[in-house]
């Protein structure tokens, strides 16, 4: 079938210690996600490697298992990436689905996997509303959402004074959830919106999107989408001199995207992230393996939430001698998860993977010590204060 062709099979077996009962032989986890187009370089391939070096960790720690990553390329269809993930069950007895990095593709998904009593690691679907009104007993969403990255984007702009917003914002779900986020917190704390405009994905032309965004007089032009998108309006705001007058915020940037911008444009570029390499020893550890294994690269966030989740997925399974996904998520809500790369985790009843997030500012040539010496640090902000409270999400499984 056609879907085959777009399926990139990558397998890593790893021996197994012992059988048990109630498991399967192997624990087939499929990695779905863009693999060439606007977000390839968020996730793609590398969230392959990274689902891999999980693999293997969980060997090297625990074993017992043996683990098969799968990986297929959705096109950015929610279609496509919904019957990936039924043949994925169906015919080859996949076990859980990780990634997606599309809020389309990652609802479809959301959908399908619960359908199938199956474990979704929605490791990088941005809307909130996956945990929200959509949320579902077999699904985790991991690394970051709209809401922590727009309420995060938003009290830091607020502390420094920048109460005015524009947007410009993808026009599909991933942009009307980072922008109706992050306007209720600045409208909460005192802030107006000025106006707002939407663009296609895959827009290449920003001109008359940054005119009306100076025109408008905002403190602040918020960027409401990622990937190529967002390269490209950096790279025409850096050319219309946007950040002489007006702060330029990326409310989903990665460090991937700031590299193909290149710093000159990109200097003062306010972001908000969950993972960044050079944060502490256990993160550059983590980002020179995987550089060593993916073109001498450093990890994105996307690609660093995938390796932590698939991790937290396979010891979930292994205690809950289970691949019911239900039984899986109930385990990694059990008690909070010490990850090497995003520190505590605490995993609520919504499914919400709770850990902190970072507000940086892109480093001017003259700062940077090399290629992927990107970033320094904003400020810190706690879990519990970036990700939208338990009970204000509308979540069906919140008792509480």
């Amino acid at each position: 079938m056609w879907i085959r062709r777009v399926a990139l099979a990558v397998v890593l077996m790893l021996p197994a210690a012992f059988a048990q009962a109630d498991l399967p032989d192997t624990i087939k986890i499929g990695i779905l996600n863009d693999m060439n187009g606007p977000f390839a370089d968020q996730s793609g391939r590398g969230s392959v490697v990274a689902a891999q070096m999980a693999a293997e960790e969980f060997a090297a720690q625990v074993g017992g298992l043996k683990v098969q990553i799968l990986s297929a390329d959705h096109l950015n269809k929610p279609d496509v990436g919904a019957q990936i993930v039924r043949e994925w069950v169906d015919r080859d007895g996949v076990a859980a689905v990780a990634d997606a990095v599309n809020s389309s593709v990652g609802l479809a998904v959301n959908t399908v996997m619960a359908e199938k009593h199956r474990t979704f690691v929605a490791t990088n679907v941005g809307t909130s509303d996956l945990t929200g009104k959509f949320c579902q007993p077999t699904t985790v969403q991991w690394t970051m959402d709209t809401y922590a990255m727009g309420n995060s984007m938003a009290r830091a702009m607020m502390g420094q004074g920048a109460d005015t917003w524009y947007y410009i914002s993808f026009d599909y779900a991933l942009g009307a959830a980072l922008e109706r986020d992050s306007t209720a917190v600045l409208t909460s704390l005192g802030g107006k919106v000025l106006g707002s405009v939407k663009h296609p994905l895959g827009t290449t032309d920003f001109s008359s999107y940054l005119l009306q965004a100076q025109s408008s007089g905002a403190k602040v032009i918020a960027l409401a989408d990622t990937g190529t998108d967002l390269i490209n309006a950096v790279k025409q705001a850096s050319e219309f001199g946007v950040t002489k007058k007006q702060i330029l915020a990326g409310l989903f940037t990665q460090i991937v995207d700031v590299d193909s911008i290149g710093l000159q444009a990109a200097q003062g570029l306010t972001v908000t992230e969950a993972f960044y390499w050079d944060l502490n020893d256990a993160t550059r550890a983590f980002a020179r393996r995987f550089a060593q294994r993916f073109n001498d690269r450093m990890p994105t966030a996307n690609q660093a939430g995938v390796y932590s989740s698939v991790l937290a997925y396979l010891f979930a399974v292994k205690a809950a001698n289970t691949i019911e996904g239900e039984a899986v998520v109930a385990q990694m809500r059990k008690q909070p998860i010490q990850d090497a790369l995003f520190g505590t985790v605490t995993v609520r009843q919504d499914g919400r993977a709770v850990h902190d997030m970072y507000i940086f500012r892109v480093k001017a040539p003259g700062e940077s010590k090399s290629r992927w010496d990107t970033y320094k640090v904003v400020t810190r902000v706690p879990g519990n204060e970036a990700f939208r409270p338990l009970n204000q999400g509308g979540c069906k499984l919140v008792t509480q």
